[in-house]
């Protein structure tokens, strides 16, 4: 799994131009599932992204969770993550696993984050969506499973 999360004031997404969903202060979560991907991965990439100090206290030090903010979270699925650039002009998306793998890896990871507490709204798998952010700070973070893992 991988997942771009930004530091954002607020957030939203509105699906297929009919429905909106938004969160205030929080983090971005745009999530990608490869093949390969596991449970066990979703659980461990929900602990990481969730436990992470990325707000500042009073000294203006970056020493904060979420929790400690009070803050919201937004998942969007985003295969396009997965995409492959090296040849020609069309980016492929071969690495990018298909909706029957996707999707439960996806609903299972926004339910760990739920099971956490937090105030969580998601776009919509597989829905044209129109994400607007504002960034804060901007502070934005690429986290893959696979640099999660304990060295062999």
């Amino acid at each position: 799994m991988k997942a771009v999360l930004m530091r954002v004031r607020r957030a939203s997404v509105t699906i297929d131009e009919r429905e909106t969903r938004s969160i205030g202060k929080g983090f971005l979560i745009l999530l990608a599932v490869t093949h390969d991907d596991t449970e066990a991965q979703a659980v461990k990439l929900a602990d990481k992204l969730c436990s992470l100090r990325l707000f500042e206290d009073a000294d203006g030090k970056i020493n904060l969770t979420l929790d400690e903010v009070g803050g919201e979270i937004m998942i969007v699925s985003q295969f396009t993550l997965y995409g492959n650039c090296r040849k020609g002009r069309r980016p492929e998306f071969l690495n990018a696993a298909r909706p029957e793998t996707a999707i439960p890896l996806y609903e299972k990871f926004v339910s760990l984050v739920r099971a956490k507490g937090y105030h969580v709204e998601t776009g919509e798998f597989g829905a044209y969506m129109a994400v607007d952010s504002v960034n804060d700070g901007p502070f934005t973070l690429i986290v893959d499973t696979k640099d999660l893992e304990a060295p062999k």
